[in-house]
C-alpha cells in the first residue's frame, strides 16, 4: 500500500526512504535510477522478493541527512525471508581553502599580497557577506593600468580595469539586496577577447574587447584586499579568494594585520540549526559552538543526553531560590517570570509550565517528579501501582487534584519513555514517546495560576507540611531506574548535580547519584498503524550483518493492548526459561549419546565434484561445480553498503 518496510534514520532523528546511489525524496535505490533493477515493476533489487540474494549498495551522499544512526527492516516474518544489512563509516572530506576567511572590521581595513600577474589572463572568484551597502573588494594599480572589484550598492557588484585602451567597467545588478549577511559568490574573468562578470546565480554580463588596441595588462603596486587608495574599503567577510587557480591565505595574513580578523563570524546563519534541544550558536570566528547551559543536554551540538540512575529510596532536590536572595538571578535563569525583580520567592507565580524527560523502570509504584509550593499547590508526575502514568495537577479552586491517567500503556516495563508536559493556562498537551499529543484541560474552576513554587523533586517528595496522600504511598520505597535529560521550564536539575553551573548550589541529593543514560529513549520511529505494521508481535527478531559479523538484535515497540501485570509477565518468562533449558539438557545427552554408540560404526563417502576430470586442481574443480563456494569467497572481502 506504499508504506515502506525499510528506512534508515539520520540526522535530526528524520526518516528516510531513499538508498545509496539514489536521493533525498525519491524512494528509489541505484537499480531505480538507473533502470536495471532486478524486476524491473520495483526500483530496488531487494523488492524483487526472490529466493536467490539480491542486493542493493551505494553511497549516502546526502551530508544533511548524515549520519546514519539507525536502519530499520521489516517483511521479515515470513519463511525464507532474510536481510542483510551493513552501513560503512561516515568518511568527510572538503577543500579547507573553501572556508579560509578573513573579517574586515573597519572600512579602513586591508590586507595586502604581492602583485597580481594576470597580463593576458585574470580569472577571479571570492565569496563575500556583508551589511554594509558599498565598499572594494580588492584593486592593483599600475601606471595607469587596474583591475578593481567592488560593491558599488547594496544591489550592484562592479568589476573594471584598464589594459591602456581606457577603463572598461562591468556592473550586475541584483533584483535583491546583497548586504543582506548571506554569502553571494563573485565571478569574474578577463582574457584577451572578454571579460566577464557573474553573481550567484544572475545573468552572466559579457564585455568583448576591442579588436585592435592594447591587451597585456600591467601591474605594480602590491594587491590590496579591502581599503586601497583612500577609498572606502569592504566591511564584512570574503573568504575562499582565488587569484588565476591559486587561494590566497587571508586567515594568515589576517593574524599580523591591524583590523582584520581571521575567520568570519556568521556561521551560525548556516550552521545554527545542528545546535539542538534549544540549545544556542555563539559565534566565533572560525566557526561556532553551541551553548547548552539552558538545556538539559550536553556535548557539542546539545544532543547527549544527561541521565542518571537512581537507586532504590534515593532522590533529588532542586530549590527553586536561595534563602534571602533576590529574584533577579532567578528570573533570569529560569522562564520563572515577574515583572518585579525585588520579589520574594513566595510572590512568584505561573501560568505556564513546560516539562520534558525520559525514565525507565520496572518497580510501581512510584514518584518520577514533583514540584512543590508555598500553599497547597504542586504538580506530579507519577507511575502508579498498575504502571501506568498519571499526570496531577492540583492549582486550587477543586475539591480533589486533577488526574491525567494514561491507563492503557504499562511504563513499568523497563522499556525507555519520554515524558512531556506543556501548560499555558488551563490547556495541558501531554505527548508520550512518539504517540501523537494528547489535548487536555483543567475544569472550569480551577485556578490556573501556579502560585509560590518552591522545589523540584526526582525520584521521592521529602517536604515538609500536607503531602497528597497518594503520593505519600508511592513514596515508599521510592523510584528505582532512570532519569534522562529532566528539564522543568529552562532548569535543568540533574545536569545540574553533574555538571558544575551556576544553579549547582540548589541542588541537594539523597544517595549517590551515578551518571547514565539508561533513561535516554532510543526509539526514533513513530508506531505505524496496526494495518501497516509488519511486525505483529511485541518483539521482532531479525539478524543484521555488519562487516560480515552476525548479530542478533531484539526491536521492542510499544505496547498498545491492556497492560498485564508484572507477575503474569514474571512468572510466564520464569516457566518458558525452565522449559528452555530442560529441552536444551535432553537434546545434548541425546547427541552424546549417538557419538558415543556409533563411534566405531562410521562409514567414508566421497562426492565427487562434477568436471573434477577437466579441472587444473581439486579446489578449482569445487569451485566450478558449486557456484555458492566463489560467492561465499566474495561476499567475505565484500563491504556492504545502504
Amino acid at each position: 500500500e506504499g508504506n515502506p518496510y525499510t528506512w534508515w534514520v539520520g540526522k535530526a532523528n528524520e526518516k528516510h526512504y531513499y538508498w545509496g546511489g539514489s536521493g533525498p525524496g525519491i524512494q528509489k535505490c541505484a537499480c531505480g535510477i538507473e533502470r536495471n533493477c532486478t524486476d524491473p515493476k520495483y526500483y530496488c533489487n531487494c523488492d524483487a522478493d526472490y529466493k536467490q540474494w539480491r542486493k542493493d549498495s551505494g553511497m549516502l551522499s546526502y551530508k544533511e541527512h548524515l549520519p546514519v544512526s539507525q536502519v530499520v527492516v521489516g517483511d521479515l516474518d515470513r519463511p525464507g525471508s532474510e536481510a542483510k544489512v551493513s552501513v560503512g563509516p561516515v568518511r568527510c572530506q572538503g577543500d579547507r581553502n573553501y572556508w579560509n576567511a578573513a573579517s574586515f572590521v573597519t572600512s579602513s581595513s586591508y590586507l595586502h599580497f604581492s602583485t597580481f600577474q594576470g597580463e593576458t589572463s585574470a580569472d577571479i572568484s571570492f565569496y563575500f557577506k556583508t551589511s554594509a551597502s558599498d565598499g572594494v573588494f580588492l584593486e592593483n594599480l599600475g601606471n595607469t593600468d587596474f583591475i578593481k572589484l567592488e560593491l558599488k550598492s547594496a544591489t550592484e557588484v562592479s568589476f573594471s580595469f584598464d589594459v591602456g585602451n581606457g577603463p572598461v567597467e562591468i556592473v550586475v545588478r541584483s533584483p535583491n539586496p546583497l548586504n543582506d549577511d548571506q554569502w553571494h559568490r563573485v565571478n569574474a574573468e578577463r582574457n584577451v577577447k572578454q571579460a566577464s562578470l557573474q553573481v550567484d546565480q544572475l545573468p552572466l554580463e559579457v564585455r568583448k574587447a576591442p579588436t585592435e588596441g592594447h591587451t597585456r595588462l600591467e601591474l605594480y603596486s602590491q594587491l590590496y584586499v579591502g581599503a586601497a587608495g583612500g577609498q572606502r574599503g569592504f566591511l564584512g567577510c570574503i573568504r575562499s579568494l582565488r587569484m588565476n587557480g591559486v587561494t590566497l591565505d587571508l586567515e594568515e595574513r589576517a593574524k599580523v594585520t591591524p583590523g582584520v580578523k581571521p575567520g568570519c563570524s556568521g556561521h551560525c546563519t548556516s550552521y545554527g540549526m545542528y545546535c539542538a534541544n534549544g540549545g544556542k550558536c555563539v559565534e566565533k570566528y572560525n566557526g561556532y559552538s553551541c551553548d547548552c547551559s539552558k538545556t538539559a543536554y550536553d556535548g557539542p551540538f546539545c544532543i547527549k543526553d544527561v541521565g542518571a540512575f537512581f537507586e532504590e529510596g534515593m532522590w533529588l532536590r532542586y530549590n527553586f531560590h536561595s534563602p534571602g536572595t533576590s529574584m533577579k538571578d532567578l528570573v533570569s535563569r529560569t522562564l520563572l517570570s515577574s515583572a518585579d525583580p525585588e520579589i520574594t520567592a513566595p510572590d512568584l507565580s505561573l501560568n505556564k509550565e513546560e516539562l520534558s524527560f525520559s525514565f525507565s523502570t520496572t518497580k510501581s509504584p512510584c514518584v518520577l517528579f514533583y514540584v512543590s509550593s508555598y500553599t497547597p499547590d504542586f504538580m506530579a508526575v507519577l507511575v502508579n501501582p498498575t504502571g501506568n502514568l498519571q499526570i496531577r495537577y492540583n492549582l486550587g479552586g477543586t475539591k480533589e487534584p486533577y488526574n491525567i491517567d494514561i491507563d492503557h500503556r504499562n511504563m513499568a516495563n523497563g522499556q525507555p519513555h519520554t515524558v512531556n508536559v506543556t501548560r499555558n493556562g488551563r490547556d495541558i498537551v501531554l505527548q508520550l514517546d512518539h504517540y501523537p499529543p494528547t489535548s487536555y484541560s483543567l475544569p472550569a474552576t480551577s485556578d490556573i495560576q501556579f502560585n509560590s513554587p518552591k522545589a523540584l523533586f526526582l525520584g521521592k517528595v521529602i517536604e515538609i507540611g500536607k503531602i497528597d496522600q497518594d503520593i505519600y504511598k508511592y513514596n515508599t520505597p521510592g523510584f528505582t531506574g532512570c532519569l534522562s535529560r529532566v528539564q522543568f521550564n529552562q532548569i535543568a536539575p540533574l545536569k545540574a548535580a553533574l555538571r558544575p553551573t551556576n544553579a549547582s548550589s540548589h541542588v541537594h541529593i539523597q544517595g549517590e547519584l551515578v551518571e547514565s543514560n539508561c533513561g535516554a529513549s532510543p526509539l526514533t520511529i513513530p508506531p505505524m498503524s496496526a494495518a501497516t505494521d509488519p511486525w505483529h508481535l511485541d518483539s521482532v527478531l531479525f539478524t543484521t550483518s555488519i562487516f560480515n559479523s552476525l548479530f542478533t538484535a531484539s526491536a521492542d515497540f510499544p505496547y498498545n493492548g491492556q497492560a498485564i501485570g508484572d507477575g503474569v509477565n514474571r512468572n510466564s518468562a520464569i516457566i518458558g526459561g525452565v522449559i528452555a533449558v530442560v529441552i536444551f539438557t535432553i537434546l545434548c545427552t541425546l547427541v552424546f549419546l549417538i557419538r558415543y554408540m556409533f563411534r566405531h560404526k562410521g562409514t567414508y563417502h566421497t562426492n565427487e565434484a562434477k568436471g573434477a576430470e577437466s579441472a587444473e586442481s581439486a579446489d578449482a574443480a569445487i569451485m566450478n561445480n558449486d557456484p555458492n563456494f566463489t560467492e561465499t569467497i566474495d561476499e567475505s572481502k565484500k563491504e556492504w553498503l545502504i
